[in-house]
């Protein structure tokens, strides 16, 4: 199962994490450990930039991919291909690269009746992860509808439903008991990569770590400052990652 391989390789980076921590700070000595602890707050203040992020991503990205999900299993087969096509495009893009071109395509700035609006980073950043969010939520929900049996269809043909009262009375309420432990797993992806927002400017948990290395400028506070943060994701997403294997097993997905 995804989850369990995503568990599997989260304990085993937050291991190399904690490894690589505890012996630069034993190296390092007092004045090393008082200077993290002392950033610390600061660390998880960008760190809480990454939820934020992360959350509203999950949220734009869920919306979106639900109404492809549903565009990709239409009667229409315009709509049904268009689906397809923007899932699959997003969904095997390179995250990086659709970050890329938020920054390089979307304004600054833009007006408003002659009033000059801001366009921060951070909404370049939510942006740009909403997009592979989107097209991984819409197979998501493909899946999930597709995985139930032909006779739930035919049984709401039998009432007189028409498709979208079979979709929202019949069919999305089973689906979706099948869609919230994949959905969780592109949480947990997701939130793995918010630092890639750092390249747009925004001051989340890889920016400030870098900021507080160059206040420090001192080498032997690397490891421990990134292997904090790698402790902070593992201990956010390792209990995602478990909860989605209980879902699994309890929905008996495989």
């Amino acid at each position: 199962m995804k989850s369990a391989n995503s568990l599997k390789s989260t304990w085993l980076l937050a291991a190399i994490g904690m490894a690589a921590c505890a012996p630069a700070l034993a190296s390092t000595g007092e004045a090393s450990v008082t200077a993290l602890v002392k950033w610390i707050p600061l660390l998880l203040k960008g760190f809480a930039v990454d939820v934020g992020i992360s959350f509203a991503s999950m949220a734009l990205g869920t919306v979106l991919g639900a109404v492809l999900g549903i565009g990709q299993i239409a009667q229409a087969g315009l709509t049904r291909k268009f689906s397809s096509w923007t899932t699959q495009f997003f969904r095997n893009a390179p995250w990086l690269v659709l970050l890329f071109f938020c920054v390089m395509l979307l304004p600054n700035q833009f007006s408003v009746f002659g009033i000059s609006v801001p366009f921060p980073g951070w909404v370049k950043g939510i942006i740009g992860l909403t997009l592979p969010v989107m097209g991984n939520v819409s197979e998501v929900v493909r899946g999930g509808i597709q995985s139930l049996q032909s006779g739930q269809w035919e049984a709401a043909d039998a009432l007189a439903l028409s498709r979208w009262q079979t979709l929202k009375l019949v069919i999305l309420p089973q689906a979706v008991k099948r869609m919230v432990p994949p959905w969780m797993n592109a949480y947990a992806v997701l939130m793995m990569a918010t630092p890639l927002v750092s390249i747009v400017g925004v001051e989340d948990s890889v920016t400030v770590a870098r900021s507080v290395l160059s206040a420090e400028n001192s080498p032997a506070l690397l490891m421990p400052v990134y292997g904090l943060l790698l402790v902070l994701f593992f201990a956010y997403c390792a209990p995602i990652a478990k909860w989605t294997r209980s879902l699994e097993k309890r929905y008996a997905i495989v």
